[in-house]
């Protein structure tokens, strides 16, 4: 089985910040893209940023300048680091990961953490 567990969600003021984590765990052989999406109450789950493991990322418009994606391969963990947060970013975070658990997987598979709540609000 794999677990991604996430953790740094809470209640910020606008302008504040916050540092999601998401350490995968189990059986993995190997990790690809890690990414961070999220959903808000009556809207579609989005893509916030992602990684790959050679370190490339891609952002979203929205959070263009403001959040930073990371990773450390060793610990199978992505960050996203949170900064100016704003009123339209309070949603539900989830982490996701394509992994392959064993070295015969031909293809991997997109796992999901349970996700984390971020609000800000004054």
């Amino acid at each position: 089985q794999v677990q991604l567990v996430e953790s740094g969600g809470g209640l910020v003021q606008p302008g504040g910040s916050l540092r999601l984590s998401c350490a995968a765990s189990g059986s993995i052989f190997s990790i690809y893209t890690m990414g961070w999406y999220r959903q808000a109450p009556g809207k579609q789950r989005e893509l916030v940023a992602s990684i790959t493991s050679g370190g490339i990322t891609v952002d979203a418009d929205s959070v263009k300048d403001r959040f930073a994606i990371s990773r450390d391969n060793a610990k199978n963990t992505v960050y996203l680091q949170m900064n100016n947060l704003k009123p339209e970013d309070t949603a539900a975070y989830y982490c996701s990961a394509n992994i392959r658990r064993t070295w015969a997987d031909q293809t991997p598979i997109t796992y999901w953490g349970q996700g984390t709540q971020v609000t800000v609000s004054s």
